[in-house]
């Protein structure tokens, strides 16, 4: 990792690793979840973990190993977004670890908005020829730490795509810059329409 992120890589890769050696030992506590997701997280994300804000990614459903990553790097300041900079900073181990366990449980649903057939059709056809299902699963549902795609915010998903493929992003993976490098905006608002419409 080289750029203005090279001072942060021993901190946050120590903080992954101190995390996951105390979770082995300590899952996620559910109820817990859902009480400091209430306090914390439902105003943006919604109360079901679907959100109805623009450009608000929805949690629920998620994998817990994608959301605990998440989280992290958000505390550790290695994906910086302004909205999560005082919610993620006191955020313990503990925290993380129920937020994750409590967002994983529930169900995801479509956002609003009809589909397109045609649009629909163009984005299945990238999804294919981009091989997104390799990683994301066949249904996009994520797993570990990989995304679920299928229900999520159509305006989210084109807004992601778009930063990974401006280079824009910051993370632990580069994976996704090369896989949409060169996919043009119109194509990945197919994309977007195609998995944000998948039940």
């Amino acid at each position: 990792m080289g750029g203005p992120l090279r001072h942060l890589r021993v901190p946050w890769l120590a903080a992954l690793a101190a995390f996951w050696a105390h979770g082995a030992a300590a899952a996620g506590d559910v109820e817990r979840g859902s009480a400091k997701a209430a306090q914390a997280c439902a105003a943006c994300h919604g109360a079901d973990g679907n959100s109805t804000m623009e450009n608000i990614p929805s949690l629920a459903g998620q994998p817990e190993t994608f959301t605990t990553l998440q989280l992290i790097l958000f505390r550790e300041r290695v994906r910086d977004v302004a909205a999560m900079r005082d919610v993620a900073r006191p955020l313990s181990d503990d925290d993380i670890a129920d937020l994750a366990a409590y967002y994983a449980r529930l169900p995801p649903r479509p956002g609003p908005g009809a589909r397109d057939p045609a649009k629909a059709e163009t984005g299945a056809a990238l999804a294919e020829r981009l091989r997104c299902a390799t990683c994301h699963e066949r249904n996009y549902a994520g797993r570990e730490q990989m995304p679920r795609l299928a229900a999520q915010r159509e305006d989210y998903l084109l807004h992601s795509m778009r930063e990974y493929r401006d280079n824009q992003r910051a993370g632990t993976d580069t994976t996704m810059q090369g896989v949409l490098y060169g996919v043009s905006d119109g194509e990945l608002a197919a994309l977007a329409h195609y998995l944000a419409q998948l039940r």
